[in-house]
């Protein structure tokens, strides 16, 4: 006789007098062998399901380099909203000047090396740029001194006081400078800076120099004479000049 309840995946077939009944198995319904996440068969549409957009943190790195990456979304910011970062966005967040001490005490004797001091370090400034939170740090490269006499030197450094260096006073270092008259100078060093931005995934170079233009010193330059006395100042240094 024919079985009422043939098993899952059984089919019964009758010949006459004869039954034959055939058995097999089947998939459980609704599960599919695995496939890659980036290569997904839609079985409505008979199309491949696109690749996963990479998250706005893989493409920021790539803010300055003009490829379209951004993923689209509420959250997320088309990439033609997001204009490279120049040193003219960055006016606000500028180092502060310096100023060029001149040693000893802004004070110089003409003929003689009057020594320059412009202490600038590395630094950051954070806040708000194109409405993301920013981190900027400057580095100095180069310092342009104005003597004030109309001799300029453009350096890499700022200098250091004698003391410093381990030198006596008056005498020449990087940073020096001889007036050869008698008066009132007034200088000043505008110190250069490179620049990197980080936005959140890590420092990002910004193309060129910013300047920051120092204020004027007024340096106050003396003549020197020399006397015949009968004592030096260690002998007497209560003598003339001493």
């Amino acid at each position: 006789m024919e079985d009422p309840n043939p098993p899952i995946g059984s089919a019964a077939i009758s010949t006459g007098n004869t039954t034959l009944t055939v058995t097999g198995e089947r998939n459980t319904p609704g599960t599919a062998a695995p496939s890659s996440p980036d290569n997904v068969q839609d079985s409505n549409a008979g199309t491949q399901r696109p690749p996963q957009e990479p998250t706005f943190d893989e493409c920021l790195p790539l803010w300055n380099t003009g490829q379209e990456c951004f993923p689209a979304g509420e959250d997320a910011p088309a990439a033609s909203t997001l204009p490279t970062i120049t040193m003219n966005d960055l006016v606000a967040f500028s180092p502060a000047p310096v100023a060029a001490l001149g040693e000893p005490g802004n004070l110089g004797i003409a003929g003689m090396p009057t020594n320059f001091v412009a202490t600038a370090s590395a630094h950051t400034r954070t806040g708000t740029l194109f409405g993301f939170p920013l981190t900027v740090r400057f580095t100095p490269v180069g310092y342009d001194f104005d003597y004030g006499d109309g001799d300029r030197a453009i350096l890499t450094t700022g200098g250091q006081s004698w003391s410093s260096l381990g030198q006596a006073q008056f005498t020449p270092t990087s940073t020096s400078h001889v007036y050869q008259e008698r008066g009132t100078y007034l200088a000043d060093v505008d110190v250069r800076y490179t620049a990197e931005v980080d936005l959140g995934t890590g420092w990002l170079p910004v193309p060129g120099e910013m300047r920051t233009e120092g204020p004027d010193q007024e340096i106050r330059v003396f003549e020197a004479h020399t006397a015949l006395v009968a004592y030096t100042c260690e002998q007497k240094p209560t003598g003339l000049g001493c």
